[in-house]
């Protein structure tokens, strides 16, 4: 019999977040597959886990998840994590996911913390309906491109975004988007965990005044009904 691969959400920064399902699959599994081994190892360790790290990230994806796949053919039971958070969303895990159920072997999802669902649970913007988008292209035009085609969508949209690159990111949401109410959120769950909330403008200023640190979140509010492209 094949064995299961198990799609498991970890903490996105307090260890605490982690459920008693996670940490009893993880525990029980031949073997983990994690975008960060050092990380994932961590928190292995604070829970007295330990299992063989197989380590799987955007550069090796392609090439290890046939490797991964011969393992559950053989009977072997697997988990797959990214460095934190959900699998998959912004994270390595598309082909393996998409290998095993090509190969008719069962993919499980022990679901947990997501930085998106986190912000949005708090934001004050319109949850029922949003638009997850992720970290926005690289190059310039792709990245400006992609945020016109954002100018008039009503639902509210998430985006990730590097301390590198947040003030930029901010600035051409206010150029392209618009002066929207935001919501930016960074170190969520840990130590220095904040949350600003206001027009960008505004936003933008308070994090200027101070160093960026860690990943942050981005909640951009939707387009009203009289704001046209």
């Amino acid at each position: 019999m094949p064995g299961t691969l198990y799609v498991v959400a970890t903490p996105i920064g307090n260890l605490e977040d982690v459920s008693q399902r996670a940490l009893a699959v993880l525990g029980q599994v031949d073997a983990i597959a994690a975008e960060d081994t050092r990380r994932t190892g961590r928190l292995l360790a604070h829970y007295g886990i330990e299992k063989p790290l197989r380590s799987y990230y955007d550069a090796v994806e392609q090439r290890r998840s046939p490797e991964l796949v011969a393992e559950l053919r053989a009977g072997r039971n697997l988990a797959l994590v990214s460095d934190a958070g959900t699998p998959l969303l912004s994270d390595p895990g598309y082909r393996l996911v998409r290998a095993a159920l090509d190969a008719g072997i069962d993919v499980v999802p022990i679901p947990g913390a997501s930085a998106a669902t986190a912000l949005l649970s708090v934001s004050g913007l319109p949850t029922d309906r949003f638009v997850f988008e992720g970290f926005l292209p690289a190059k310039p035009g792709k990245r400006r491109r992609r945020l016109e085609g954002l100018r008039s969508e009503p639902r509210t949209v998430v985006f990730y975004e590097s301390p590198h690159h947040i003030e930029r990111t901010l600035a051409e949401i206010a150029e392209v988007i618009g002066e929207r109410d935001v919501v930016v959120g960074r170190e969520l769950t840990k130590v220095f965990e904040e949350i600003l909330r206001g027009r960008v403008s505004a936003v933008r200023r308070s994090l200027a005044e101070k160093p960026a640190r860690g990943e942050y979140t981005i909640v951009v509010a939707g387009a009203l009904e009289d704001e046209g492209v």
